[in-house]
This record gives structure tokens, sequence and C-alpha cells, in this order.
């Protein structure tokens, strides 16, 4: 057999775990570790998570690579082990058959690289060496582990470390907890990006303080959802607030928040919170008619358990038990992103409202899809409070602001949130026309 630079198996793995096929970490850690079992050296690994399912990886090795992406929904994944010297890479195999718990499999083993078709060049080496002395090799190989947050147009990737901190599949939905480079730790459910520690402000800011600084006397207050503690966090800066009530249907949430995002849930102890486990949208058929000041829908988006909390029935309850001069907060989706949600949604508020005391007002995280997100806003009756007015007490805002340490938030900001682009006018009139 003539010689060749390197060999090249093409394999197909099948019948494989479909989970495993959908661990971004776990994954990249095994195809690491095969390289490893083979004799390889790595230099460095790359793998993104695509939302909902599927990893496409690669792990460089100085011996060449090794490669892979998964269909977790057909437990199939197609990898790539190509190797130069000495290096076996049927090790590599037998290593990632036995991890993906794949029971059947094909493979093609060729020769890259005939040496007999080939010609060698020579080069001159020395401003070569000359720079590769400048460089030192930092004994440990460089991780590249992304998650991905897409639909069928569009995907949000972060670059994570590779460690999972919190990995729970609760009853209603997949809890976990990564740590970014960027945006630190990350929350996600089912595979979507919820709140992230370097972000978080901007969404759990804007969705209480708005409100609250509206109403002319908001002592009691309904969250459903709000299970990271931000929400409930930003209302207990407000001292005229006498109790809150946050109804949480997934505890595994709470926990998991409390754990790993403590400065998110630094509250949920707090003895003005009444911290309620349950269906949120059954708690409020049930609830009381006219007995909170303020309610807020901190939910995800409208898939699992969080699909609920759009329909015109539940909106209608939250009606019901606000008080005469209540405010209603709910997380209106994208107009970029979601924008049937989003457009279905303003119809449903002011279906039951009244189209005058329905409100959209925007704010921007950079984490979530598209980047441009809203709260929509019900006023039962705006005669005691200042949301539609605009007659702010600009000096209490400002004090507000300044003892509380705000980095979002703010008396401009509070006023301009509510100035809609063109797009969005447009968008939510041709629901009505």
């Amino acid at each position: 057999m003539n010689k060749a630079l390197g060999n090249h198996i093409l394999v197909e793995f099948m019948n494989c775990d479909p989970q495993i096929l959908n661990e971004v970490a776990t994954i990249e850690k095994n195809m690491v570790e095969g390289a490893i079992k083979a004799g390889a050296t790595v230099i460095n690994s790359t793998f993104h998570h695509f939302s909902p399912y599927g990893v496409s990886g690669v792990v460089v090795i100085q011996e060449s690579h090794l490669a892979i992406h998964t269909w977790p929904e057909w437990g199939y994944a197609a990898v790539d082990l190509f190797t130069c010297g000495e290096i076996d890479a049927w090790i590599s195999f037998d290593y990632l058959k036995k991890s993906f718990k794949s029971d059947s499999y094909s493979a093609i083993e060729m020769k890259r690289g005939s040496v007999s078709l080939l010609k060698r060049n020579d080069f001159n080496l020395d401003s070569i060496r000359s720079k590769n002395t400048q460089w030192q090799n930092p004994d440990f190989y460089t991780r590249n582990v992304w998650f991905t947050d897409k639909d069928e147009n569009q995907a949000l990737s972060l670059r994570y470390t590779g460690e999972i901190l919190h990995d729970t599949q609760s009853p209603f939905q997949r809890v976990r907890i990564l740590e970014s480079y960027k945006y630190g730790k990350i929350l996600t459910l089912d595979n979507m990006v919820m709140t992230t520690e370097k972000d978080e402000y901007h969404y759990h800011e804007m969705i209480s303080h708005i409100a609250l600084l509206s109403h002319h006397n908001p002592r009691n207050i309904l969250v459903i959802g709000g299970g990271d503690g931000g929400t409930v966090r930003e209302i207990l800066r407000h001292k005229i607030v006498k109790k809150v009530t946050m109804v949480e249907i997934d505890n595994e949430v709470i926990q998991a928040c409390k754990k790993h995002l403590p400065i998110i849930a630094s509250e949920l102890n707090n003895p003005k919170l009444e911290l309620i486990v349950d269906d949120g949208i059954a708690f409020v058929k049930k609830a009381q008619a006219e007995s909170y000041d303020v309610i807020i829908v901190d939910g995800s988006d409208p898939v699992g358990p969080a699909q609920g909390l759009f329909s015109t029935e539940f909106y209608k309850n939250c009606y019901k038990a606000l008080k005469d001069d209540g405010i209603l907060v709910s997380q209106g989706e994208s107009p970029k992103f979601n924008e049937k949600v989003f457009v279905e949604l303003n119809s449903t508020l002011k279906e039951i409202f009244g189209e005058k005391y329905t409100k959209i007002s925007l704010f921007y995280v950079p984490t979530y899809p598209t980047g441009m997100w809203s709260f929509q806003y019900g006023l039962k009756n705006p005669k005691n409070n200042s949301l539609l007015d605009k007659s702010h007490d600009q000096n209490k805002i400002d004090e507000f602001v300044a003892k509380n340490n705000l980095r979002y938030y703010n008396f401009e900001i509070h006023q301009a949130s509510f100035a809609l682009p063109n797009f969005v006018k447009n968008l939510i009139n041709s629901k009505n026309s």
C-alpha cells in the first residue's frame, strides 16, 4: 500500500441516545476524550448547540481533527476522524460508539494524500522558526463551546465555558444554568435564554418600576411567573409595597436560581413575599375580585407552561383581580422576533381594557432575539395613575433611581419607552383595521 499523509474515517453512528446527542457539553467532552485516548494532542475545541436540537463541533488536534454533527431527533451522528502520523483513530471510534450508546454504525476508511502522487516542496523555515520561538504552548487546550438559541429563521449564540452548572428536567421544562464568557451565568429553559447575570437588569427594572412609579399607591402586588426572582427584587425596592405574591409553576427554576444566581434571586426569602409554587393561570382564575394594585405577568415565550399566559381568558381573570385603579404589566414579546404573538397580545388587551387604556413599552436586552423587547400594559381605570398623562414626578423618580443605583431605568427612559417606531404602530394598527 502506498504511503499516505493521513488516515480518514467517515462514521455514521445510528440508534444513539438522543439525549446525549443534544448535549453540547457532553459531546465536546466525549470528542476531546476520544482524541486523548487515541494518543492525540488536543489544541482546540469548538462546539455549537442548536435550539431545539442538534450539535456541531470540531476538536483540532496536533495530528489533524475530529468533527461531528448530530441529529438527536433521528438518533444519528455523522463523525469525521482525520489523523496523521501514528495515531489510531479506531480507538476514538470505539470510545465514541460507546459514549453515544450507538447500537449500529457504518464506517469508511480512506487514505488521504498519497505520497506517490505528490511532490514535496522545500521552504525557508528561518522566519517561521524565529516567530515560533515567541510562542509558548499554554499546556492546555482552548475550549470554544457555544450555546445557540434559534428558531427556523434566526439565532443567537453565546460562547460558554462548556461546563453545565445545573441541568434538570422538571415536570414542565428543562432547566439549565451555564456560564458564558460575555454575559456571566445564563438561565435557559428548554434551550431558550431567559436571563443572564450581565443584562438581567434591563428586563427586571423595566417590568417593575414603570408601573410602580405610575400607580398612586401600589401596596399589594401579584407576580405570575418570575421564578428567577429578579422582578420581586425590583418590586421590593419600593418601600410603599406591603405584600408581593409570586406564583411560579416550576420550583426547579426557583431553587436553581437561588443556588446559582443569588444576586438575581436575592429577595426570594423576603418576609414581604408570599411565594407560591403553583399554576399561575389557575391562581388568577380563583383570585378574589379587586385584590391587587399591580399584576405583573413575568412569563417566558408562549410555549410549554407559559403558553396559557397569552390567552384571552387569563387576561380577563387578571382584569377581574385588579383593583379599580390597577395596572397590568405583561411580558409582551418582540415586535421583530415574534410579531404574531406581539400583535395578538396587544389585540387581546385592547379588547379587555379598551384601546385607550392599552399601552406598549419598548426596551432592549442584548441576549434576547433581535435585542428589542416589549412590555404591554392594561389600565383598569387610569384616574389614579400617571402612566398615560406623563405627569410623572421627575424628582421622585430621580431620587429613587439614585438611591437604588439603577442601571437601566430612569425618568427619560420611563417616558421615551412608550414612543413607538412607525413599523410597530403599523403592526398593531393593521390588526385593528
